[in-house]
């Protein structure tokens, strides 16, 4: 019968899916709006691209596009690779090029083609390709791939990427071809007939270049060829008879063709070494000499620069090839293509320059240069830039616009040669030569051609083969190739030859589809010949004809390397044996021509035949027909079933390779043979192949012979006949036959039985065993291999076992196992298939015989051990901590073995190195070769408690859950574990839940079931739209009243969230109502009689101006206030609330307004006001938004009186860090309007948005408005005084804490700039003194004394000097020359006017001095302890000294009265001597200021903490001034009601500062009282200060507070400067716009827990826990959240806390970095609620939860529980549906109560210990116990499960562990079902004690209905396999002897001690009484 098999039968399989294929493009382009109605320059070919002249060149072009259109398509496909995971719908790409078109388009089996991009280009297409380029990252070395597009022209490539960044390079030559590599893009340039007048005869131009990114130089390419004469050299791949025939990434290889030698070769592609480099790049050091070389060297140079002078913007190394290569491509010293004409004089000084090599290009290019670059070359021809740089000459040889050839006359050598010289390009690629074919004697020159095709192809054993197709041959050769492992070098090994007229490769059944010249269709794997193909609808031709050619076959002469001459030929291999391996036609006709076979067809014009195959995708590939149709196939797969496949992997992997191929291409043949198989019985036909291979006579086992069919006729006429229908059959076979019923194609008509009977099993087991019919044919190809591959099998059945989902195909697998088993006669192998399957192996009897000599010649695979490897009995020995040798498995094929093997070892034996080192401790790896090696007998096992003792089960728990995610395991694939296996994974998910890490990756948060977690790892943020915002925080504010229509700028304060903060009052509103601005005010006047009505009118209008002080003041604290708090919808302008002066009078509500005339307004009262409310409306974007340059320009008002309001925008753009945005051009645009506003809001924007950056072109713009910072020759510019001040103030925050010394030289001048002499600098010179002394500040800001470089500036002196005044300084450096000549005006002497200079000086001391702890220089800033020398000193000062000296000595200030007193000098505080003159007002004013500087320090140092030691200090100070202004008596005279006011309000700044964020209600009514305070002394700027500090104490809503950093305190400097403006229009001291710097102080630190569930923001429980300090011991706090948090470094653990919330702990003693990216994205953290809890706001108290019901009696609680109430406490829907479902009675339902109650108790169970997902796990354990009680169980398996739950807790409770946190199982549920267990199965002992005896004497298996009993008995008491034992336990007299011989058995004891009766009982005869042991226990 064998020869009958493995005769090469002209086997034939049949091709599926046919459909007649067009490329989709083809379609997409006819309806395409093609080149016609494009613009006019566009249709230009690209010579006319440069001079384009209209009309002239359109005619031309026209006809060129009608005429090429058609010829020139082009399309190829590839298999989908966007982003698409595995497992979603494989789809095909095509990329289609037909005239300038190019169309990307998408389409699957299942979803009709569509478009994905089309592009159309200027010029016709010459190629389109798919290219990745690898983007290098700029912090890592990792790079990233960019998918990309690229159309090549003639003229320049376009390419597009997938995220839709476009390019356009310009080519410096025409290119003949392009390929697409690993790296870039591989271009070889055309040769052309200037290449030979232009190079110097023998140094040809490198032909090859590489493109390694769009915005990189095209490079030549470095070749090393292995040559047998010039040694391994480097050069420039310049042989211009090399072509290139391929490109490949993986592995990354090049094929060349020699057109002169018509040789082959391949090159590994690869990044060039450093070395490389160098040698191509050195030049020659010998001068040339004679004049000729000279001559010729200066004339090609300069040949090459008149056509490429480079002016690219970008510089060097912007554009594409230069030919500066021209001069420098030295190929190495000794080469015949020496270039030593090349190199003139300048070529060899530039490159022995040190610095030149160390310059390599990067793609990261500036700005400009990339611009550049992004235009279309049309943009780029005056300057022949990039394009022309690499001889334009190629692609136009006429003579018009470019330089000739020969140098024109006026231009003598000297002058070509002086001419700059250009750097050589480097190159960035090398080809290095691997290998190339050996020209053999018999053919030469002529029999070689280039390839027409070249391919990788890989066959089923995974051996590679690179092929390449010569067509003028007819044939393919195909070269085996290895990837070394040392390097990444591919070694080829032999050249095979197959008779072809094309070929394609069929990459996912690793197969390649050949092509004959019969015109037939042949399927390859590898070299190796399958089958012909049968395409339905095609008649093939090798039917009639030429049948017999395929089969003439010799062995043929391999052609090798060099490297490998030794192995020449083939070895013979046994034909009848192996499909054979194709071999050339030897004989006459050695050259076939394409139509020499069919010349004989008399029907060769009537017949289709196929012309080409092209287009392979996967499986699918399009033959061309000689009619030009075109059809698309699909080979079938080698296998559709999964079990199949794992089965033919596992032979594959024992197998050797030619064994293996066998077996495959037998399969593949009989499995998809023409009218094959349906797919349900592909098993079947394995099991009858596979066991025909290894000899078997299917025929004659019975099991067998049911699964065979009758063969199909022919090939033809089957594909004809309909499939018959399979059958159906009676179940109860169905399933002892584990399978349906197949038809199997084979060489014997055999019956097809479709209804057997039972008997008739029984009746074909009768036939005696020795019976010579079931002898094994041990001629079988397999037959020697059959116990490795029983083995590889068994693997995989047990495999199979630990997947619920693949456990439905072990059945099958078992049929096949057992009978191997029983043929090999290993008894322990049948006996553990009869444990799992009882009833079905029972059904089977027969074996077959094996001659014993024959055993011996089998490759016998040394089993690792007696036993049979059983995966459950490992993990549950694992359980009981005996000894585990290790367990088995198949690299890559066990992968869930592996798994779970390595989690019991790693989190039950407590390994922790079992993942990593300890691996062979567990798992022996099994490989091919094992078949002759025995396997390490002897490993030491570790005894578990030496490992246990160091290990806390926590650590190990999370290990666990880290490997296994970083394996890929998820919870779908924890779900398909069996329940018993899961339980310790689900035990060590459970304990990790509890407290996971913070910084685990978020597929482990997924796994451990802490959806919070996951979800915080996406970045979300609050407010992503006002509709539905991202993380589901509706934003709606309330519904408002008719008076909220007016917009009032403040509706985007998230409700939600200050809800929570302050929920129970309505302060939030309040703040809104006190700083909106938009609605008239209420002006009550009450007319007295006395009165007239004009008089009446102008009294109102009055009192509206006084009120409208107020209301212009207003928006200063709004901005504050909605601080970040909206997101722009980019088509929508930005909504500015109006600022309205207009007022209402009460009784009839008659409108008042300034603008009648009645009084006098202030001429611009409203410009400043307007800008604050620009401000405030622009700082509402948040930083997160998108804003770009566009929307910016977009909201640029129409009307003029709206600048003021716009330049306010563009500030706050600037604060909050868009304004970065802006276009350059924009900014020039806005500048040069001249308008004053705009130009502050802009500077200061700019600089605040680039704070600290040192940005060069953000400080020339500041320069050209500060005169001191320009050239002292430079035109003066009249720039606006308050745009200086802006200016200066922007140097200081560009240049924030940098030490910049020059900008600090010019600062400190600044500060005393004295007046000039045209009445310049002499308004306003406080405030540009003031900006000078902060700018110098935050420039050295907190340096201290160590500023580097400026010792000689002597910084301090000089604003020691500038502060108490002195002799004025000469003037230094470079503003010496203007200030010549003093001011006409202002007579100052030569002394400093310290006036204007003081506030400035000290302020920039104290900057420089923050936090330094300088005594020496606080001691300088005290106030002065003498009554004189108080007196000249402005109270004032003494504020701002006051306030310097504090924070100098920032340590030393303390929260409490005492300290602030203490900074008042002691004259002050004494007793005092009447008799002395002192002036009382002097005294109280010092005092008050003091003591204001004192209190503002104090703020500053508790900015954002919310201490309310420093709050209640704070408190004291605003009554007690409060109440000295409500005295009207002495004290309020002498002080002054305005210097109270000012302390007051610093000091209610500084409360604010403390508090801010937190909306307290104190400072929030102090506000309120002034608000409403207006008249009298309340200016503009008293409003502007309280409004601030309302603004301040709810900052962002309540979401932001202030930071104490330096960068911060320096801002709020800035802008709480104590000098407030006197009126709106007032900036004598202090520009009005620096207070919106506070917004720079800002930071976000509220924390919002959202629930993750309902995704709503909800209460918390927060534990806060603070580092040391010197000040206080590490302190932990509790706060409830939404709150705000203290500053992060203050900080080491931010916990969430139990009970309601899973908990969530946030370390930051190691990093900060993730909790600020939660508080920048709105602070929101994701808590997940605890089933059985309420949230805080339903149950403040948490009286209502579940388990307080159950506090007092334990189980009171599932009494008391009631079903129905489920959804009070969990929202999970399973949950609340189980309980529906299964824990109420109902009609349909007629449950018993029990299992009702069992249910509900269940569920309580798992809701209140949080595992909601163990749910399942009790539902099959009570599955189990209740099957195994009715007596239906139908396979062991379940009890396998409920065995190792029960070990699990057994070990659980020998370490005595069991509390709640521990083990999943605690209730008293699993006793229960322990019990019932042990009940059941002591009861069946009792009775059929008779049947266990039989079957340990080792008698036959029962086959009844006993037999399932014994076999659960026997695995859930673990009872090893004991027939061979029993003769020992036989002896046994006592119950010692018999545990002391039972010891090795390896039976638990509790177990053991059942068997007693039967052990002890056989042994004395089976009269004893049974009964008697067992009451022993």
């Amino acid at each position: 019968m064998s020869e009958v098999v493995y005769e090469e039968t002209a086997t034939m399989i049949a091709a599926g899916e046919l459909q007649s294929f067009v490329p989709f493009g083809r379609e997409h382009c006819r309806n395409h709006p093609n080149a016609f109605n494009l613009q006019l320059r566009e249709l230009q070919p690209a010579s006319e691209l440069w001079s384009s002249d209209g009309a002239a060149g359109l005619v031309g072009s026209l006809q060129e596009v009608s005429l090429q259109e058609r010829e020139r398509e082009c399309w190829q496909l590839r298999k989908g690779c966007k982003g698409v995971r595995e497992e979603d719908v494989e789809f095909e790409e095509e990329l289609y090029a037909a005239g300038t078109v190019v169309v990307w388009s998408q389409g699957s089996r299942t979803q009709a083609s569509n478009v994905y991009k089309a592009f159309t280009v200027d010029s016709p297409v010459q190629q389109a390709i798919w290219c990745n380029f690898a983007v290098p990252q700029n912090k890592k070395d990792d790079e990233e791939v960019e998918q990309t597009v690229c159309i090549i022209q003639s003229s320049c490539v376009n390419v597009h990427t997938v995220t839709g960044k476009d390019f356009i390079s310009p080519l410096p030559f025409q290119v003949s071809d392009v390929w697409s590599t690993r790296f870039g893009l591989l271009l070889e340039r055309k040769n052309t007939a200037t290449d030979a007048q232009l190079s110097p005869p023998g140094e040809p131009l490198p032909t090859v270049f590489s493109m390694l990114h769009p915005l990189d130089e095209i490079a030549p390419v470095v070749c090393k060829p292995t040559g047998l004469f010039d040694g391994s050299r480097v050069q420039y791949a310049s042989d211009a008879t090399m072509k290139i025939v391929f490109s490949c990434c993986q592995p990354s290889v090049v094929v060349s063709y020699d057109t002169v030698q018509g040789i082959h070769s391949v090159w590994a592609l690869r990044k060039v070494t450093q070395d490389e480099r160098s040698t191509v790049l050195r030049c020659t050091a010998d001068p040339v000499g004679t004049p000729l070389g000279l001559m010729a060297s200066g004339f090609l140079t300069s040949h090459l620069r008149n056509i490429s002078r480079l002016d690219s913007p970008g510089g060097s190394g912007a554009t594409g090839l230069g030919p500066g290569t021209g001069p420098s491509c030295a190929v190495g010293t000794g080469s015949p293509l020496h270039y030593s004409a090349l190199h003139s004089h300048q070529s060899r000084i530039m490159t022995s320059s040190p610095g030149l090599h160390s310059r390599v290009h990067s793609p990261s290019i500036s700005n400009m240069a990339a611009l550049s670059r992004a235009h279309s070359p049309g943009m780029a021809a005056p300057s022949f830039s990039g394009a022309a740089r690499f001889n334009a000459s190629f692609h136009n040889p006429s003579p018009r616009g470019h330089h000739g050839l020969i140098p024109s006359p006026n231009s003598t050598v000297n002058e070509t040669t002086l001419m700059p010289e250009m750097e050589p390009i480097v190159p960035d690629l090398c080809m290095e030569q691997l290998w190339s074919e050996t020209v053999t004697a018999g053919c030469h020159r002529e029999m070689s051609s280039q390839a027409s095709k070249v391919f990788l192809t890989s066959d089923l054993c995974e051996n590679r083969y690179l092929c390449f197709l010569v067509e003028s041959h007819q044939q393919l050769r195909c070269v085996k190739f290895i990837e070394s492992n040392i390097t990444s070098q591919l070694i080829f090994t032999s050249v095979t030859t197959i008779p072809a007229k094309d070929a394609e490769p069929l990459q996912s059944i690793g197969a390649m589809l050949v092509l004959e010249a019969c015109g037939s269709l042949v399927l390859y794997t590898g070299i190796t010949r399958v089958s012909k193909v049968f395409v339905p609808g095609l008649l093939s031709p090798s039917f009639s004809l030429t049948n017999h050619l395929s089969h003439h076959s010799t062995p043929v002469d391999n052609v090798s390397t060099p490297a490998i001459a030794g192995s020449r030929h083939l070895q013979r291999l046994d034909e009848a044996v192996m499909p054979s391996p194709v071999s050339e036609l030897r004989g006459p006709n050695i050259k076939h021509h394409e139509g020499s076979f069919l010349e004989d067809y008399t029907f060769q014009h009537a017949t289709p035949y196929i012309n080409a195959l092209r287009d392979p995708v996967c499986n699918r590939v399009t033959l061309e027909l000689n009619s030009g149709t075109m059809l698309r196939i699909s080979i079938p797969e080698i296998a559709t079933s999964e079990l199949v496949r794992k089965c033919l992997q596992a032979i594959r992997f024992i197998l050797s390779k030619e064994a293996a191929m066998k077996v495959l291409v037998k399969w593949y043949n009989i499995y998809n043979a023409p009218g094959g198989p349906s797919s349900h019985a592909e098993w079947n036909l394995f099991v009858t192949c596979f066991m025909t291979l290894m000899g078997y006579n299917t025929e004659r086992l019975a099991w067998t012979r049911n699964l065979h069919f009758e063969v199909p006729l022919s090939p033809v006429i089957a594909a004809k006949k309909a499939r018959p229908s399979d059958g159906g059959s009676e179940e109860d076979l169905d399933y002892l036959l584990g399978s349906h019923y197949h038809r199997q194609m084979n060489s014997q008509p055999v019956c097809f039985n479709n209804t057997l009977t039972t008997e008739h099993v029984g009746l074909s087991s009768v036939s005696s065993p020795s019976s010579p019919s079931l002898k094994l044919d041990s001629s079988a190809p397999l037959f020697p291999h059959i116990p490795a591959l029983f083995y590889v099998l068994h693997l995989l059945y047990q495999e199979l076992q630990l997947d619920e989902l693949q456990r439905a195909r072990a059945s099958s697998l078992v049929c096949l196992l057992q009978q191997l088993a029983r043929d090999l006669q290993l008894e322990e192998y049948v006996d553990l298939y009869w444990r799992d399957y009882p009833s079905l192996i029972s059904g089977f009897t027969e074996s077959c015989l094996i001659d014993q000599a024959l055993i011996g010649q089998m490759q016998r695979l040394s089993f690792p051990r007696e036993e049979p490897p059983c995966v459950l009995s490992w993990l549950s020995s694992c359980l009981r901590g005996e000894e585990v040798p290790p367990f088995p498995y198949l690299p890559g094929i066990c992968q869930r073995t592996r798994l779970l093997v390595l989690s019991y070892a790693l989190y039950i034996i407590g390994d922790e190195n079992a993942t990593s080192t300890d691996v062979s401790k567990y798992l022996a790896k099994l490989t091919a070769v094992l078949c002759q090696k025995s396997c390490v007998s002897e490993l030491h096992y570790r005894r578990q408690s030496s490992v246990k003792a160091n290990l806390s089960s926590e650590s190990l728990a999370e290990q666990l859950v880290v490997w296994l995610t970083s394996e890929g395991f998820t919870l779908k694939d924890l779900e398909s574990v069996p329940f018993g296996v899961a339980l310790p994974i689900r035990e060590a998910i459970y304990r990790c839940r509890e407290q996971p890490c913070s910084d685990w990756s978020e597929e482990v948060c997924l796994l451990i079931g802490r959806q919070d977690l996951t979800k915080q790892a996406h970045k979300m943020t609050l407010a992503k739209s006002k509709a539905s915002v991202g993380s589901g925080l509706s934003l709606e504010p309330p519904a408002t009243t008719e008076a909220d229509e007016e917009e009032d700028g403040m509706a985007d304060i998230i409700q939600e969230v200050t809800g929570l903060i302050w929920s129970q009052d309505l302060r939030v509103q309040e703040v809104r109502r006190l700083l909106q601005s938009s609605r008239p005010v209420r002006v009550s006047v009450v007319q007295l009689p006395e009165v007239s009505d004009h008089e009446y009118i102008e009294e109102k209008e009055n009192k509206l101006l006084q009120l409208c002080q107020r209301t212009m003041a207003l928006p200063v604290g709004r901005g504050l206030f909605t601080l970040f708090s909206y997101h722009p919808v980019p088509t929508e302008p930005l909504p500015v609330p109006k600022l309205n002066l207009t007022g209402r009078a009460p009784p009839r509500n008659t409108m008042v307004d300034l603008n009648s005339g009645n009084i006098d307004v202030p001429p611009n009262m409203t410009s400043w006001p307007s800008f604050h409310n620009g401000v405030a409306a622009g700082l509402k974007i948040a930083p997160a938004s998108q804003v770009d340059s566009a929307w910016i320009a977009y909201n640029k008002p129409k009307s003029p009186e709206l600048a003021n309001e716009y330049a306010g925008f563009l500030m706050a753009l600037g604060l909050n860090g868009h304004l970065t945005k802006l276009a350059t051009l924009n900014i020039h645009d806005y500048l040069t309007k001249g308008h004053e506003m705009t130009s502050i809001g802009l500077l200061l924007g700019v600089s605040s948005a680039k704070l600290g950056t040192m940005d060069m072109s953000i400080t020339r713009l500041l320069s050209i408005h500060i005169p001191a910072l320009l050239p002292p020759t430079s035109t003066e510019l009249d720039v606006p005084h308050n745009v200086q001040v802006a200016a200066v103030i922007g140097i200081g925050l560009v240049y924030q804490g940098t030490g910049h010394r020059h900008n600090a030289e010019v600062l400190l001048s600044e500060i005393g700039r004295p007046p000039g002499p045209e009445m310049e600098y002499c308004t306003d010179r406080e405030s540009y003194s003031l900006a000078a002394g902060l700018a110098l500040g935050m420039v050295c800001l907190g340096h201290g004394s160590n500023l580097i470089g400026m010792t000689d500036l002597n910084v301090p002196e000089q604003l020691y000097q500038y502060m108490v005044g002195g002799h004025r300084r000469a003037q230094a450096g470079a503003n010496r020359e203007r200030h010549k000549s003093p001011s006409y005006q202002i007579k100052e002497g030569d002394t400093i006017n310290v006036d204007v200079t003081c506030p400035g000086a000290t302020l920039a001391l104290a900057m420089i001095y923050l936090k330094t702890n300088n005594r020496s220089i606080a001691d300088w800033l005290k106030p002065p302890d003498t009554w004189f020398l108080l007196d000249f000193i402005k109270p004032e000062f003494l504020l701002l000294r006051t306030l310097a000296r504090c924070i100098i000595m920032w340590d030393e200030i303390l929260p409490n009265t005492e300290w602030v007193k203490s900074n008042i000098p002691q004259i002050m505080r004494g007793n005092f001597d009447p008799s002395e003159d002192i002036n009382m007002e002097t005294m109280a004013q010092a005092q008050d200021y003091i003591t204001a500087g004192a209190c503002l320090a104090l703020g500053l140092r508790f900015a954002g903490s919310a201490n309310s030691d420093a709050f209640d200090c704070l408190y004291e100070f605003a009554r007690t001034f409060m109440k000295i202004m409500s005295f009207a008596g002495t004290a309020a005279v002498q002080m002054g009601y305005y210097n109270l006011q000012t302390g007051l309000s610093m000091i209610l700044l500084a409360m604010s500062m403390v508090m801010s964020g937190t909306g307290n209600l104190k400072v929030l009514q102090l506000c309120r009282f002034f608000h409403k305070r207006t008249g009298g002394e309340m200016n503009y700027g008293f409003h502007m200060a309280h409004h601030m500090a309302l603004g301040l104490l709810f900052l962002g809503g309540g979401r932001y507070t202030l930071s104490t950093s330096n960068s911060a305190i320096a801002a709020l400097l800035c802008a709480l400067y104590p000098h407030f403006p006197a009126h709106s229009t007032d900036n004598r001291y202090h520009l009005q716009a620096l207070r919106h710097l506070a917004v720079l102080a800002a930071e976000p630190r509220l924390l919002v827990p959202v629930d993750v569930d309902s995704l709503k923001p909800c209460y918390a429980l927060l534990e806060v826990t603070y580092n040391e300090t010197k000040w206080y011991n590490e302190t932990t706090v509790e706060l409830m959240a939404p709150t705000m948090l203290p500053e992060l470094h203050l900080l080491k653990r931010v916990k969430v806390k139990g009970p309601r919330y899973w908990e969530l702990t946030v370390d930051l003693s190691r990093e900060t970095q993730h909790l600020k990216s939660i508080l920048s994205r709105d602070g929101v953290l994701y808590v997940k609620l605890r089933a059985g809890q309420l949230p805080y706001k339903d149950d403040p108290q948490g009286w209502k939860s579940l388990l307080a019901s159950s506090v007092n009696h334990r189980n009171s609680g599932v009494r008391a529980f009631k079903p129905e109430a489920i959804s009070t406490f969990t929202s999970e829907p399973a949950l609340v549906s189980f309980a529906e479902f299964f824990c109420k009675t109902s009609d349909e339902i007629k449950h018993k109560d029990d299992s009702l109650v069992l249910f509900s108790a269940m569920l309580y169970e798992c809701v209140t210990q949080e595992c909601p997902e163990m749910l399942p796990t009790y539902i099959a354990i009570e599955q189990v116990v209740g099957a195994l009680r009715r007596g239906d169980l139908l396979q062991t398996f379940p009890l396998w499960q409920m065995r190792l739950v029960v070990d699990l807790w057994d070990s659980r409770v020998l370490r005595g562990s069991v509390n709640r946190h521990d083990a999943l199982l605690t209730s008293e549920f699993l006793p229960v079902m322990k019990n019932k267990v042990d009940v059941a199965l002591d009861s069946w002992l009792k009775e059929k004690s008779s049947v266990l005896r039989s079957y340990m004497r080792g008698e036959a298996l029962p086959k009844d209905a006993q037999s399932m009993a014994l076999a659960c008995f026997l695995v859930y008491r673990s009872v090893p396999c004991l027939r061979n034992t029993h003769t020992q336990l036989e002896s046994c007299s006592s119950l010692g002897d018999l545990l002391s011989r039972s010891s090795q058995l390896r039976i638990p004891l509790r177990d053991l001690l059942r068997l007693v009766p039967i052990l002890l009982g056989s042994a004395s005869g089976p009269q004893t009484p049974l009964g008697f042991p067992m009451q022993s226990f």
